[in-house]
């Protein structure tokens, strides 16, 4: 009786393994006969191939009208300050006083100079007429060689000390003078740096002025943008106040290093005849528009990534199998990204159903039209986001 009911155990078990064998069979002819045959031939994906076309980029800056030569005026030797004549912003000509030290001790000295040269010539006179009357004695034999030789020298001398007195002279009347400053140009008082009252030594600079011969724009220009190639391009400047008033210039000075505080370097743009209404310290606009140059244009659909770069999906037109490959973003624009690198034209690229799409994956591109009314079917199922391998 036992080994019977073993017997029909067994039974039992194999007839089980037969059942999950089949069911097995079933369940896989089953997924064969589901599979899309259309996702067998290549998921549909909506493609462009890439063209070049022109970049015209137009480049904006702000500034300010600086004077293109700045002359600092200092008085030639030292004293105290007796007065200032001028302020910032008040326009000066060539010529003007502009201030003034105190002229005490230059007037002394030229009274001390020429109370020196009124003896001089006195004493010239002197030895001038002590000369002559040795001159002919000796013509008449009544003196001797040495006595009108001291004579000569007598009025050599005198003669000597007069011009010496002349030139202290000369000397003091130049240090008087020397108590005014004067502007040596036309132009616009910028600065000042003393004030009535105040000593000052030879060469400190008392105020400066800005020259009227001309004018330049001056911009803090990022370092990315001096590798634009300018070369003789006119740039337009307008006010930023009034658009209407516009004067051009040239690039004139690039600064050789950058501000240890902005990091931008500065920018001289020397204008051509600028309009009055463009006074020294007024905020500009600098527009330069640059030469077009040939970039890429792919709609902003076809960017996805790979890691943290940028990248697109290329289709082989071979084999119609995807990679993705790796582009440097020059600009985002409203539907597009203009890219600078990674893609050459003529290639095909997929804008439509990268969501799915996987290494060597088989793609069928669709037609544009067709494209157009299929985009909505490329989006994955919820909760599924396959990402590139």
């Amino acid at each position: 009786m036992r080994y019977v009911r073993t017997t029909q155990s067994l039974d039992s078990g194999i007839a089980l393994v037969r059942w999950v064998g089949v069911a097995a069979l079933l369940l896989t002819l089953t997924a064969c006969q589901d599979e899309d045959p259309v996702m067998a031939e290549g998921r549909p994906v909506s493609v462009v191939t890439v063209e070049a076309g022109q970049l015209a980029e137009t480049i904006e800056l702000s500034g300010e009208i600086q004077a293109e030569q700045t002359v600092g005026l200092a008085f030639r030797i030292g004293g105290r300050v007796a007065e200032r004549l001028v302020n910032v912003g008040d326009r000066v000509e060539a010529g003007q006083v502009v201030a003034r030290l105190s002229p005490t001790l230059e007037q002394n000295a030229l009274a001390a100079a020429e109370a020196a040269l009124a003896a001089a010539r006195g004493e010239v006179d002197t030895t001038r007429s002590a000369f002559a009357r040795q001159e002919r004695l000796m013509d008449q034999g009544f003196t001797t060689r040495p006595i009108f030789d001291q004579a000569l020298q007598a009025q050599e001398a005198a003669q000597a000390q007069l011009e010496n007195a002349e030139a202290q002279v000369e000397m003091a009347q130049d240090r008087l003078g020397f108590t005014e400053l004067n502007a040596g140009v036309a132009g616009i008082v910028t600065a000042r740096s003393v004030e009535p009252g105040e000593v000052v030594q030879p060469g400190q600079v008392v105020v400066q002025i800005a020259r009227d011969e001309s004018h330049d724009a001056v911009f803090n220009v990022p370092a990315n943008l001096l590798e634009t190639q300018v070369g003789d391009t006119p740039i337009r400047v307008a006010l930023a106040d009034d658009p209407a008033v516009v004067a051009f210039g040239r690039v004139r000075e690039v600064a050789p290093q950058a501000d240890p505080v902005t990091r931008t370097f500065e920018v001289k743009i020397g204008l051509e005849s600028p309009p009055e209404a463009m006074r020294l310290g007024a905020t500009v606009v600098g527009t330069l528009e640059l030469t077009s140059r040939s970039i890429i244009q792919i709609p902003a659909s076809a960017l996805t990534q790979q890691g943290i770069s940028p990248a697109v999906w290329v289709v082989d037109p071979q084999s119609s199998a995807v990679s993705l490959r790796s582009v440097d973003v020059l600009r985002f624009d409203p539907g597009e990204v203009v890219v600078s690198q990674g893609l050459e034209p003529g290639e095909i690229i997929v804008t439509g159903g990268i969501q799915a799409l996987h290494i060597g994956q088989i793609v069928r591109p669709l037609p544009p039209a067709a494209a157009t009314g299929a985009n909505a079917a490329f989006a994955d199922p919820p909760g599924r986001r396959p990402s590139p391998s």
